[in-house]
């Protein structure tokens, strides 16, 4: 008798289904919502693959640290058509502040993400054959109690060769948003706020942050991609600040901070490269 391709296999555990796919072509801007994917061992296709860069310093410009660069979530970025693995990436759309769109293949793009950021910036590609990647970012900290720091600024390198934080793939679970809004029912917690890759739906018998519990093991999503949680996903300011229709809420950092250690979601890397797809079944070995 066949299997049925639908139950997981023995040793795996069923962990949910994919419910949200996000890409961020460029770092701190708003991305865009997917329905499928490819992924390789630099995470989704064209993901971070560009970034905005202080042309005073050198270091990367982000929503991070926002008492300098305080509108970057009013800038939007979207592949003018989907990237595909092993092909030259398409064009990125950039919707500014204001309504203008540009694209990344205009000669005069820093100069006009220049004016609309009001310093001037250069636009950057990640050099993924790089040995060590020499880019460094701030962060702002607020002062907060359970930040690792507070009232101050830091800075850190990026992964050789990318504009990644710490790792390729970000992944969420429906369990900890619902968890967060149970802890603050004043905040409005919503996925957009926390910038993951991957959204995966649990069950009702999970509940919490179940993705601590997922830390060192492999999750199997789809047919194709196996990914292997490296550690939790630890949060910043970017959470708090207003986008869209929603406000600045200092309580939604504070709510993970006082709860669990100011993480939210985890990271993996990519042990198996593949397409995902919404719906995909996602378990857990």
């Amino acid at each position: 008798m066949q299997a049925d391709p639908l139950q997981p296999r023995p040793g795996q555990v069923e962990a949910g289904s994919v419910v949200g796919l996000w890409r961020y072509p460029v770092k701190s801007m708003i991305g865009e919502e997917l329905n499928a994917t490819e992924v390789t061992d630099r995470g989704l296709v064209g993901d971070r693959r560009f970034a905005v860069v202080d042309a005073a310093t050198g270091k990367v410009a982000g929503a991070k640290n926002p008492r300098k660069w305080r509108t970057f979530f009013d800038f939007r970025a979207a592949y003018v058509e989907p990237p595909t693995r092993g092909s030259k990436l398409p064009a990125v759309r950039l919707t500014l502040p204001d309504g203008t769109v540009a694209t990344s293949e205009q000669p005069d793009l820093a100069s006009v993400l220049s004016s609309a950021l009001g310093r001037e910036v250069a636009f950057a590609e990640a050099e993924h054959d790089r040995e060590a990647s020499g880019a460094q970012a701030e962060e702002y900290w607020p002062d907060m109690e359970g930040l690792e720091h507070r009232d101050t600024v830091t800075e850190w390198e990026l992964p050789a060769g990318t504009f990644f934080d710490l790792a390729v793939v970000h992944l969420l679970t429906t369990a900890t948003i619902e968890r967060l809004r149970a802890l603050y029912p004043e905040g409005r917690f919503e996925v957009r706020r926390f910038r993951p890759n991957i959204v995966v739906a649990t069950g009702p018998d999970q509940q919490g942050f179940v993705e601590n519990d997922w830390i060192g093991r492999t999750l199997a999503i789809g047919d194709e991609v196996r990914l292997r949680i490296t550690g939790p996903c630890p949060r910043c300011v970017m959470t708090t600040l207003p986008q869209g229709d929603l406000p600045k809420d200092a309580g939604i950092l504070r709510a993970a901070a006082q709860n669990n250690e100011a993480n939210v979601g985890v990271y993996s890397d990519v042990v198996k490269s593949g397409t995902i797809r919404r719906g995909d079944d996602v378990t857990l070995a």
